[in-house]
């Protein structure tokens, strides 16, 4: 088994970079995606993603239950790429609107314990997408606030329990960890 967190900005080469370590594997890959089509400029976006896969690439979409897409989808011989854990966040945060209600919270929580607990049992190679966003000014709303701190702890917690951490800017792969 093998666990990269891939992180970079908006535009970085994050997914290309995934798709790259997924071709070069040899083995059957599976894509599962949490983008959610909302709006046309999110449909745009996804449908360049897609466009950019392999045709025989399978796809799972999975905004909230990536434990299960991951449990269904993972093992010896194949390759996962889960694109990207920084909209499954939102999808999980942003799911009422209300930042003052800790429902989202609490079910976020739920869902991020059950991916950490998940992650050491599987098998296969695994390559897990998502955000750097910790790096500019700090947001004016809570639930920007909330969103933003919720994400960095889950790229933290991640990097502690995976194999291997890269970062991504202008296309370029910087390994920040390597091994336990």
């Amino acid at each position: 088994m093998s666990i990269e967190l891939i992180l970079g900005g908006a535009r970085s080469g994050k997914s290309a970079y995934a798709e790259q370590q997924a071709r070069e594997s040899g083995c059957a890959v599976s894509v599962i995606v949490t983008a959610q089509p909302l709006d046309a400029e999110m449909a745009a976006r996804i449908a360049h993603h897609r466009a950019h896969r392999p045709a025989h690439w399978r796809t799972v979409e999975a905004p909230l239950d990536l434990a299960a897409a991951l449990r269904a989808a993972a093992g010896a011989d194949r390759f996962v790429i889960v694109d990207c854990l920084t909209l499954w966040a939102s999808n999980h945060l942003c799911a009422t609107g209300q930042p003052e209600t800790d429902a989202p919270l609490d079910a976020w929580s739920a869902a991020r314990g059950e991916l950490l607990k998940l992650l050491p049992q599987l098998d296969g190679a695994i390559a897990l997408v998502s955000n750097e966003i910790g790096w500019g000014v700090v947001p004016m709303g809570a639930m920007t606030r909330r969103f933003v701190d919720e994400a960095g702890r889950l790229n933290q917690a991640l990097a502690r329990c995976c194999d291997r951490v890269t970062l991504v800017a202008a296309g370029l792969p910087l390994t920040l960890k390597v091994g336990g």
